[in-house]
């Protein structure tokens, strides 16, 4: 948490690409990035085998953000949806979330079941009904964990009622704010001049948004830029393309990486070694 408010503080936009299980947060780590993002999307997809619907559950997300801190060593910011339900969920969830080892915690004022923000068809709750539920977790964080309060009213109620919402919500206590969705430049750029906390931008290529620079989101004031696709949907297009080549006959696309390659980041050598060890251990007892 306090690396996290530390680069928070500190100059530029923090870029966290979307990680869902053990292999993507440890590509993103050694790739370099400082913080990243456990995506609800992604995990709902890959590990659930769902969309984005409001399916997943608490358990299932809070077990990969375990699996995920198992290998990131970097700040996970974590998706929880809507809190899975009422006020006292919502604290549970906070809690839940804090033992697993997460940064900062995600919630959104959708009605339940929430949709992706980049569907159609979404519902938001009582504006003062969610500033409730974000003062509620602030209060009864027990671990200093950032709150990320985001809005879907863009979609629902346009966007001045979305920036009318994220100031009372950074009045409930909220660390950072997230207007998903907004639908020109001039929406996007507006955002951090009218929110009073550090805001979150979501960058999601052929969504609801238009397609901006990271250097404009650095001007513009944006604190931090979420991308949870990055791993994902790359993932999915490589996957198929190789699969269709295999149906075909085309045997070159299995093993481009050798069995060594997929675990090196996973802690492959160190693992050998403690295995090596406990070998020699017990020849000498």
């Amino acid at each position: 948490m306090t690396r996290l408010r530390e680069l928070l503080d500190g100059p530029g936009t923090v870029v966290a690409p979307g990680v869902y299980d053990g292999m993507t947060a440890a590509l993103v780590r050694d790739t370099g990035f400082q913080v990243a993002y456990m995506s609800g999307a992604a995990v709902a997809a890959s590990a659930v085998g769902l969309p984005d619907i409001g399916l997943a559950t608490q358990s299932e997300l809070v077990a990969q953000a375990v699996v995920i801190n198992r290998q990131l060593r970097i700040p996970l910011i974590a998706d929880a949806d809507t809190g899975f339900g009422d006020i006292a969920n919502a604290v549970r969830t906070v809690q839940e979330y804090e033992r697993s080892g997460v940064a900062a915690i995600q919630l959104e004022d959708q009605e339940f079941p929430k949709r992706c923000g980049h569907l159609d068809q979404k519902r938001v709750v009582d504006a003062g009904e969610f500033a409730d539920k974000i003062r509620a977790c602030v209060e009864n964080r027990t671990r200093g964990t950032l709150i990320v309060a985001r809005t879907d009213a863009r979609a629902t109620d346009g966007i001045d009622e979305a920036l009318r919402r994220a100031q009372r919500y950074v009045e409930a206590g909220a660390d950072l704010i997230f207007v998903e969705a907004p639908q020109t430049v001039e929406e996007i750029a507006m955002i951090p001049a009218n929110v009073g906390a550090p805001t979150v931008f979501n960058l999601v290529p052929s969504g609801k948004t238009p397609p901006v620079r990271l250097d404009q989101l650095q001007d513009w004031g944006y604190r931090v830029v979420i991308a949870p696709a990055a791993c994902l949907a790359p993932a999915v297009t490589a996957a198929r393309a190789a699969l269709r080549q295999l149906r075909d006959g085309d045997l070159s696309t299995i093993g481009q990486n050798s069995p060594v390659e997929v675990f090196q980041p996973l802690g492959l050598d160190d693992w050998q070694r403690l295995q090596r060890f406990s070998s020699m251990e017990g020849s000498s007892a």
